[in-house]
C-alpha cells in the first residue's frame, strides 16, 4: 500500500500543516510520497527530507521564528512601481529563496529522500505544471509564487507561478502516482475574524484562503460523485482528511 501526503497551499496559514504532520508521525504513518502546493511545497520539501517526529518539531520551530518581512520583503519604491504598471509583483523571491537555501537539504527534487514533487501553474496557459525533476529550490518557490506578490520563475522555457491558481490541493497527481491512500492536509481558512484584515497583502491573502478552501470542500465532492473511486474516512489524526481511491 502506497501512502501519500497531499500538502495544500494556503500562505501563512500552511504552519497548521506543521502540526498536521507531528500528530501523523507520532501516530506512526510515514509517507512513500509527497505531493505539495504552494506553502505545502515548503512544508513537504521539509519532511521529504526529514519524514519523523525530530524533523518535524524543527520545522514547527522555523515557523515560529518567521516574519512576514522574512518571506515577503518589500519597498515602497516597489509598491510604486506596481501601482504605475512598471512591476509584476509586490516583494521579490529573495525571502523565500533565502530560507529555501537554509532549511532545504536536497538540491534536486529527484534526489529527496521521500519522493517529492510540487505543483505550479504556466502563467500563459493556466496549465496545472506537476514538477517531480530538477532544481528543488526553483520549483517550491515556483509553485509559491503568489501572483502579484512574489515573481514567477522561470523553469523549462514556462514562467510558473503559484499552482493554487488551479490546483491547490492536487489530490489528482497523488493518485496517478500511486497513491493507495492519501491523507489531505488543507490550511483552511481564518473564519473567525472579528474585522477584516488589514493591509492589501493581508486582505489578498484572506481572500485567496476562502478561495482555496471552498476548491478543496467541491474537489472532494466531485471526486468521489464523478468517478466513484474515493471514499473519504473520518480520521482520528489531527484535523487531516484521509481519502482511500478505489481502483476497481
Amino acid at each position: 500500500m502506497v501512502t501519500a501526503f497531499v500538502l495544500s497551499g494556503g500562505g501563512s496559514l500552511g504552519a497548521v500543516q506543521a502540526g498536521m504532520l507531528l500528530s501523523l508521525f507520532e501516530a506512526g504513518v510515514v509517507p512513500d510520497i509527497i505531493v505539495g502546493t504552494s506553502v505545502g511545497a515548503f512544508n513537504g520539501g521539509w519532511v521529504a527530507a526529514r519524514p519523523d517526529v525530530a524533523g518535524t518539531k524543527d520545522l514547527i520551530g522555523v515557523w515560529r521564528s518567521l516574519s512576514r518581512r522574512d518571506v515577503f520583503p518589500t519597498h515602497l519604491g516597489t509598491s510604486a512601481l506596481c501601482i504605475f504598471g512598471l512591476r509584476r509583483h509586490l516583494a521579490s523571491g529573495d525571502g523565500i529563496r533565502r530560507i529555501l537555501r537554509q532549511h532545504l537539504r536536497f538540491q534536486l527534487l529527484q534526489d529527496a529522500p521521500t519522493p517529492f514533487h510540487c505543483v505550479a501553474t504556466d502563467v500563459l496557459s493556466g496549465e496545472d505544471v506537476l514538477l517531480s525533476a530538477g532544481d528543488a529550490a526553483d520549483a517550491i518557490a515556483a509553485s509559491a509564487a503568489i501572483p502579484a506578490i512574489l515573481p514567477p520563475v522561470r523553469i523549462g522555457g514556462r514562467d510558473l507561478m503559484d499552482g493554487g491558481v488551479v490546483n491547490n490541493t492536487p489530490l489528482s497527481h497523488a493518485v496517478r502516482l500511486g497513491a493507495d491512500i492519501i491523507y489531505v492536509l488543507p490550511t483552511g481558512y481564518a473564519c473567525a475574524l472579528q474585522s477584516a484584515p488589514r493591509g492589501a497583502l493581508g486582505l489578498a491573502m484572506h481572500a485567496m484562503t476562502i478561495a482555496i478552501n471552498q476548491r478543496l470542500a467541491n474537489d472532494v465532492e466531485r471526486f468521489a460523485a464523478i468517478h466513484d473511486w474515493l471514499r473519504r474516512v473520518h480520521s482520528s489524526v489531527g484535523q487531516a482528511l484521509l481519502l482511500e481511491p478505489h481502483r476497481d
